[in-house]
Order: C-alpha cells, then sequence, then structure tokens
C-alpha cells in the first residue's frame, strides 16, 4: 500500500533552485535552439545565432559616428517566424523597434521545424493503416515510423551559408546552469557590450584588448572585428574550450577586420598569469609580453552577481592597470536585477549597489601613481545587434586617469 505524503499547506511552500536561466534563452521558443552536443560535464550545448545589422559602410566608418544609423534604423529586425525571437505569447511585449535576442536567424531551418510541432517536440509521423501488415502476428495497431533528425556537425552551420555570414554570430551555449557556470550563458549585457563595441570602433581600430570574465567569448568575437589582438580569459577548461569554438564558428568575422582571438586563463584570485605549459589556455612569455606592452582596453560584462567576485575583478583591473604600460579603457556591463529579499522585506538590486560601490572606491584610490576617472556612457547609441535593450542594463568605463561607464536610464 503506498501511502501518500500529506498536503502542503500554500504558506508553507519553499521554492528552492540551484539553477539560474538568462532572459536571452527564456523567451526564445524550443525550437529555435539546436541542441549540439553534450560537453564534457554532460550539459546539453545548443546552438544559437545573434543578427548583426550593420550595414558594409558601418563596417568601415569610424565608431565615432555609429556607422550608418540611417540604414540601422531603417531596417527591420527579424520577425520570429523568420528568424529573430519575438515576445512570448501573451506576454504583451512589442516587437516593433528591437526584437528580442536569443537565437536569432533559422535560415535553412525550415525542414527541420516541419517536424516539430508548436512547443518544439519531435512530431512523430505515422505510417498509413494501408502501409501495415496486412496479416498481423498481434491485435492490430498503428505502426510508428519516427523521423530521426540527424546532421553530421558540418552541416549544421552549412545551410546558413546562403546568406552573408557576417550578418550572423554563431554561439555554442548550455541553459539552466548552476550558478557557477553562468558564464556558459549569453547574457544580455554582453550583446550590450558587444553593441558599444560595434558602435565605437574608432576605440577599438588597431588596438590591444582583454576581457575578463569572457564567458562563451561573444564580445571577444565582436571586438576582434576591429582590434589587432583580444586576449578572451575566463577560467576553467571547459567553458574555455566552448569559447575557442566559438571563436573557431566565427573565425571569418575576425579575419575579414584582421583581428586574432587568443583564448587564455586569467583566475582573479590569482595574483599572477598561469605560465605552465602543461595547463590548457596558459600563457606564454611572449604574450604576457605583448599584452603589458600594448594592451589599452580592457572589458568585462555581467561579472557582478558576487559581491566577492566583483571585489576580485575590481582587484583585478586595478592590478593590470598598474603593469600595464599604456594608459587603458575599462568599459563595464552589466544589468541591473531587482529582487525581493526577506532581509530588506523590498525589491533591491544587492550585487548592482555593490558593484557601484566598488566604482565609487575605485575613484577614490589614490596612490601617486595611478587615479581612476568613473564616466556614465549612455545607452542611446544605435542599436547594431538584435536583442531587447532594456531600461536595466548599463555599463560604465574607467580608466587610469580616464575611465567610462555605459549606462541607461533608469
Amino acid at each position: 500500500m503506498v501511502q501518500l505524503a500529506p498536503a502542503i499547506a500554500m504558506d508553507e511552500v519553499t521554492f528552492r533552485s540551484d539553477t539560474v536561466l538568462s532572459d536571452v534563452h527564456l523567451y526564445t521558443p524550443n525550437h529555435r535552439h539546436l541542441m549540439v552536443r553534450l560537453n564534457s560535464v554532460g550539459q546539453p550545448v545548443f546552438l544559437s545565432q545573434f543578427k548583426l545589422l550593420w550595414s558594409q559602410d558601418s563596417r568601415t566608418d569610424s565608431g565615432a559616428k555609429g556607422g550608418d544609423h540611417g540604414d540601422v534604423h531603417t531596417k527591420e529586425p527579424p520577425s520570429a517566424e523568420t528568424g529573430s525571437t519575438g515576445s512570448p505569447p501573451g506576454s504583451g511585449r512589442s516587437n516593433e523597434g528591437f526584437s528580442l535576442q536569443a537565437g536569432a536567424d533559422t535560415t535553412g531551418w525550415e525542414a527541420a521545424e516541419a517536424q516539430l510541432d508548436e512547443d518544439g517536440d519531435l512530431d512523430v509521423v505515422r505510417r498509413p493503416r494501408a502501409a501495415s501488415d496486412p496479416n498481423p502476428a498481434g491485435p492490430p495497431r498503428d505502426k510508428v515510423h519516427p523521423m530521426i533528425l540527424a546532421q553530421e556537425e558540418d552541416d549544421v552551420l552549412g545551410e546558413e551559408a546562403q546568406g552573408n555570414p557576417h550578418d550572423i554570430i554563431r554561439i555554442e551555449h548550455t541553459m539552466a546552469t548552476p550558478l557557477e557556470d553562468v558564464g556558459k550563458q549569453v547574457w544580455r549585457g554582453a550583446l550590450l557590450l558587444a553593441d558599444y563595441i560595434l558602435f565605437r570602433q574608432d576605440l577599438f581600430r588597431g588596438c590591444t584588448a582583454l576581457e575578463l570574465g569572457a564567458g562563451t567569448g561573444l564580445a571577444s568575437i565582436i571586438a576582434a572585428t576591429v582590434a589587432r589582438t583580444v586576449y578572451c580569459t575566463d577560467v576553467g577548461a571547459d567553458l574555455l574550450a566552448m569559447c575557442q569554438r566559438n571563436i573557431a564558428l566565427n573565425s571569418h568575422l575576425a579575419a575579414a577586420g584582421g583581428g586574432v582571438v587568443k583564448v587564455k586563463e586569467l583566475d582573479w584570485l590569482k595574483d599572477d598569469l598561469c605560465t605552465d605549459p602543461e595547463v590548457p589556455f596558459s600563457w606564454s612569455q611572449e604574450e604576457i609580453s605583448d599584452l603589458y606592452d600594448h594592451t589599452t582596453i580592457l572589458f568585462a560584462a555581467e561579472v557582478f552577481y558576487d559581491d566577492d567576485l566583483t571585489d576580485a575583478v575590481f582587484k583585478t583591473l586595478s592590478r593590470l592597470a598598474h603593469r600595464l604600460k599604456n594608459a587603458c579603457t575599462a568599459i563595464l556591463s552589466v544589468e541591473k536585477r531587482l529582487n525581493f529579499t526577506l532581509r530588506h522585506l523590498d525589491v533591491t538590486c544587492e550585487a548592482y549597489d555593490h558593484f557601484r560601490s566598488c566604482l565609487r572606491a575605485l575613484e577614490q584610490l589614490a596612490d601617486g601613481k595611478l587615479r581612476f576617472v568613473v564616466e556614465p556612457v549612455e545607452a542611446s547609441f544605435p542599436q547594431l545587434l538584435v536583442y531587447e535593450r532594456i531600461q536595466q542594463l548599463s555599463a560604465v568605463g574607467a580608466l587610469p586617469a580616464r575611465a567610462a561607464l555605459l549606462e541607461g536610464a533608469y
């Protein structure tokens, strides 16, 4: 006899979750994600595409002019039916202006979509009764003929070649990860930072740049379209391997501008770079010399979700600024996330507040050799990537002797 557990009263329910999911993936219909493999820790890896709205002219124009603004605003972002995802049904979100961000363009997947139902599940095709065995051994029944959706890895992107490859960024990522693996997802702050890089091409053109906490590498890939060398850094062999794959998927974008992306390990909790040749993604002495001799841009997106890690990021920024031979600009992007806390019995954004306090401390830091200036940059520049630019997105620039902050209005 099975005994049922006593029902829990409504006011006794506690919601627990050890996973987080980026809004970039949350509002993307299931059939817009293409699962391509399992990573080394058994997590499903998906391939999503992000639409670039730049024109041929904007790739060569100075970022100070923001490219061809007329072209950007007159182009209509793809609808959910033709590629870019829109708002979830019944959400009340408008697709006018900027459509939602993820899994954007899926040209060439029509054949696969025909075998999926409206929820993105496999739509099994059944044989007609006439095709069944006229003398069945058992009770009569419909025979099921499953349609196996299989593709070679090289063919996953092959059908996309019909469009302009320079208008699409392909990113491998996971979804609904534990907090320690959030770098394997795509976050809106990274899209805002990539957008700003496209707008400020004059700042990045021909430079050496370093990204902290690169995650999937999206911002580094965009930076490599104009920069000479981009050091794309994070920690974790599996995450860095995913980053390397994404750079290979989009190598044509960097090649067009002559840029090079180098994936390296950089742990914010360690003072020195790893030079052990036995460790994957370690640094050579030549790379370390190039980093310190030529870097003029530091940038990071969505790395301010934990107070201890935020402190470590700012210590790393300060340490790097002291070691670099040239004055540099640091560009930081973050989404201000509002949460109701029992401690405050109110809606707060503690991680963002701690981030701002670290900025103030950085600006007040003066050791006689270096001074940081923090400046907000309004997020009102033209949008060159298809994503939802919400008011809570902000970016900051901080420079030794000069700094900048990228920030939206809220």
